[in-house]
């Protein structure tokens, strides 16, 4: 066997090239991943993706040198249901294992859409005549919140929406309400209805007796004035309580 000119290399058939800038490399096993999903998605629509695929597609753009699979698994253990991933504080969401600034801004985005598409629904449309419109919108706004917010929706003559402002926030088992105060940005706004809405962290929306004792008073201040309160919605994340529908309004 003659020696090898100098200056040249030798390939030996059964013998791997030697790694480097001129090796091609496979692309990672969760890109074809990736594409197939999104085709499904695409093709077959949201019906045809689980909870924790539907993750992976919000995850894919924040993540993309990632496998982010194990990742949506883990933020469903977490939490709970896809709902809960979202509506997730974000201090609570930074806990988890992999999840850094840019997912978490994903996930809020996605949040911040879909509340806007559900409050879209209830504008410019008498709100009596939307509540399922109105209850899907507050329970997306504050059903999986971690703290008690007190949210009032203000309402014009015709029963469309003027206002939507969160009033007050307290801690996990307890809001300030001011009666008074409450009133008084009515009629700064000139509205002759309000809606009362709140949630309970704890999930069970069930009104308590100071919930239904604060609705009481609201109800005596905001009548003198000629501002009726057409209904306290308490929402959690085991479903809505309406006082009125439960005749405690």
């Amino acid at each position: 066997m003659k020696a090898a000119p100098a200056g040249c290399v030798t390939f030996m058939p059964n013998q791997k090239p030697a790694s480097g800038h001129g090796a091609a490399e496979a692309p990672p096993h969760y890109h074809g991943h990736r594409e197939r999903l999104r085709d499904r998605f695409r093709e077959a629509g949201a019906e045809a993706v689980s909870d924790y695929e539907l993750l992976e597609l919000l995850l894919f753009r924040a993540l993309p040198r990632r496998d982010v699979k194990p990742l949506a698994k883990s933020l469903l253990a977490t939490f709970g249901s896809f709902a809960e991933v979202v509506t997730a504080p974000p201090s609570r969401l930074a806990e988890v294992r992999g999840i850094g600034d840019a997912a978490i801004t994903e996930l809020k985005i996605v949040q911040a859409a879909a509340s806007r598409l559900l409050r879209g629904a209830i504008q410019k449309r008498p709100v009596l005549s939307s509540w399922s419109a109105v209850l899907d919108y507050c329970r997306t706004a504050q059903a999986f919140a971690d703290r008690e917010a007190f949210r009032v929706l203000f309402l014009d003559k015709r029963n469309q929406l003027i206002a939507d402002e969160v009033q007050q926030t307290g801690t996990v088992d307890h809001t300030p309400v001011y009666p008074r105060e409450v009133v008084k940005r009515a009629l700064e706004l000139s509205a002759t209805a309000i809606v009362l809405v709140h949630n309970h962290p704890g999930g069970d929306p069930t009104p308590s007796r100071a919930d239904i004792d604060m609705t009481k008073q609201i109800v005596d201040v905001a009548r003198g004035l000629g501002i009726e309160v057409h209904d306290h919605i308490i929402v959690g994340r085991d479903g809505h309580a309406s006082l009125k529908g439960l005749k405690l309004l």
